[in-house]
């Protein structure tokens, strides 16, 4: 009797020796595994971060341009900016200046150019009478469109200090940061960083102007 009951003690003290290592193991297996999912998360997250990137429109304005057809984004893609700019209904005004100064073919036969293009609102913040008067004269009304385009295709990154050559030989400047960009210190980004088929554009809410 006495040496079953020491039996019993003995596997007592050996399943009580054994558990808290048992108890250990399993917090060591779950911390490790917690700690290897750790960086997979961490690792998704930074990927999800970097897919938010800057290579995309962005902007207020973008919710108004339509989600498919020709004056999408994708749709815009596929076309020369002139032609794109056409396929915008807010971007009209532009297409008739465009028009009315000669610059369809120049615009959609240039190559990595950048078009800062003002709205029909832009346009409609100068008063008629002047409107009228610049749509009217070919050589500065090509003077100013030609102020809204630079030779090169510029990303959000260069807009944050910028000071950029323009086909009218002057110079425009460009400030900001993130999503929010302003031209020349007056012209705020609304919608920028549109693709199409040889041009960046950035739609602005104010007609740019050339040093006189």
């Amino acid at each position: 009797m006495n040496t079953l009951h020491f039996r019993r003690i003995a596997v007592a003290v050996s399943a009580a020796a054994v558990l808290p290592l048992a108890l250990t193991a399993c917090s060591s297996d779950s911390k490790d595994a917690a700690a290897g999912s750790t960086p997979s998360a961490a690792s998704s997250a930074a990927s999800d971060g970097d897919s938010m990137n800057m290579d995309e429109p962005f902007g207020p304005a973008c919710a108004s341009v339509p989600k498919d057809g020709a004056g999408s984004f994708s749709g815009m893609a596929k076309d020369p900016v002139a032609t794109a700019a056409s396929n915008n209904p807010d971007l009209s005004t532009l297409v008739t200046a465009v028009k009315q100064a000669g610059l369809v073919d120049t615009l959609n036969n240039a190559q990595n150019i950048t078009v800062f293009a003002p709205t029909n609102e832009a346009f409609a913040k100068i008063p008629k009478a002047d409107l009228d008067k610049l749509l009217a004269n070919k050589a500065e009304l090509t003077k100013v469109l030609t102020y809204h385009v630079v030779g090169e295709k510029l990303t959000p990154k260069q807009l944050e200090n910028g000071s950029f050559d323009t086909l009218e030989k002057s110079k425009l400047t460009t400030s900001g940061s993130g999503m929010v960009y302003t031209v020349n210190d007056s012209s705020k980004v609304v919608c920028g960083n549109v693709p199409t088929a040889n041009a960046t554009v950035y739609i602005i809410d104010t007609v740019l102007m050339p040093p006189k």
